[in-house]
């Protein structure tokens, strides 16, 4: 039996699973993700996701703006933000961010809309789920400017200085598909160097599959590979890295579960 693991960035949610989402849940319960943690990516979306999530105990849900959506959003979606999350209470304001490589907006946008919503995961005493894509540097300023300090840094890829920057800020990190692959030496040599309490797993699912599954829409069942790939990066045993990633997303997005790793 897989020890328990915990998904903690992907986006069941998407139309890709559509006509399979049921047996996709399935497939994953039975490899023991024992949770799935569900990010928004834009407001119009966020009743589907809270349907979802209220048809299945083990999903949890998140809810913000993307940055690779910016141009459909405006700063009048961050108060209609703050209404939801009052609400709704979910685990952690996101996703949210700033995406230099893909972007839907520009840059000055990107930073008011991330502000706005760190600001909020202040205001709630939440947790915020965060898209760095060649901005870490800039949500790392933002990030201390914002007095902000309890997060995740979803499919981290920046530089180790980086990433212990963000770790003495009180963020966390999280990795999939990307670090499966053997090409990927630097990420894997920073996963192997990082202190365990500061790594969480995910799938980002549809995206991002591992290297047994390149080109293949992904999904959470799927995050038992990434456990089993990041685990022969460290010195600790599969058991104890499920262990301590599964006690970090539940005591970070404060998960209701009761199972035997805390």
């Amino acid at each position: 039996m897989t020890p328990p693991l915990i998904d903690s960035h992907v986006h069941i949610d998407d139309t890709s699973f559509d006509n399979d989402r049921l047996d996709i849940l399935q497939a994953a319960r039975h490899v023991n993700v024992v949770a799935q943690v569900v990010p928004a990516i834009s407001r119009k979306f966020w009743p589907r996701l809270k349907l979802l999530c209220d048809e299945h105990d083990d999903l949890f849900a998140c809810y913000g703006l993307h940055p690779c959506f910016c141009d459909q959003h405006s700063l009048h979606d961050i108060e209609k933000l703050s209404h939801w999350i009052a609400r709704e209470r979910p685990v952690a304001v996101g996703e949210c961010g700033l995406d230099y490589h893909h972007s839907g907006g520009d840059k000055a946008m990107q930073q008011k809309l991330f502000s706005a919503q760190l600001a909020l995961a202040r205001e709630f005493s939440l947790p915020v789920v965060i898209h760095a894509n060649k901005a870490v540097e800039d949500v790392i300023r933002m990030i201390r400017a914002s007095g902000h300090s309890q997060g995740l840094i979803h499919s981290f890829n920046g530089s180790t200085v980086q990433a212990n920057k963000l770790i003495d800020l009180g963020y966390k990190l999280s990795f999939g598909g990307a670090c499966t692959f053997n090409r990927a030496t630097r990420l894997r040599q920073l996963i192997s160097a990082l202190p365990l309490e500061a790594i969480l797993l995910e799938t980002d699912a549809p995206d991002q599959p591992d290297s047994l599954h390149s080109g293949q829409r992904n999904q959470p069942a799927w995050l038992k590979d990434v456990w089993q790939n990041l685990s022969q990066l460290r010195s600790e045993s599969p058991e104890v890295v499920a262990m301590s990633t599964t006690r970090n997303a539940i005591e970070l997005f404060k998960l209701p579960l009761s199972i035997d790793v805390v």
